[in-house]
């Protein structure tokens, strides 16, 4: 299983981005899909989720109207698109598999390497 994160980058405050996961060695529509952020000095926070079939979105609070999670299962890459961002957005972005097929229990087995999101003028 390899999952591979790009498009961070360093992004002014009210700005946009968006995250790129490619996904491989595994069935990609049968496994929910989450990002999970880690801030400087700070631990995990889960950011957002997508159903196996892309039907369903789960968003942490601060995020809705900001953050938008999708799938492409044709092309097995899950997006993070991002706007209105804030400096407390400056983070680490993971995307992690979901570890039940066809579930969502929000326990992941498989990481991807992290891409790096900062935000500042």
């Amino acid at each position: 299983v390899q999952l591979v994160e790009s498009g961070g980058g360093l992004v002014q405050p009210g700005g946009s981005l968006r995250l790129s996961c490619a996904a491989s060695g595994f069935t990609f529509d049968d496994y929910a899909m989450s990002w999970v952020r880690q801030a400087p000095g700070k631990g995990l926070e889960w950011v957002s989720a997508i159903s196996w079939n892309g039907r369903s979105t789960y968003s942490a609070e601060s995020m809705k109207g900001r953050f938008t999670i999708s799938r492409d299962n044709a092309k097995n890459t899950l997006y993070l698109q991002m706007s209105s961002l804030k400096s407390e957005d400056t983070a680490v972005y993971y995307c992690a598999k979901d570890s039940v097929r066809k579930g969502r229990t929000y326990e992941y087995d498989y990481w991807g390497q992290g891409t790096q999101v900062t935000v500042s003028s």
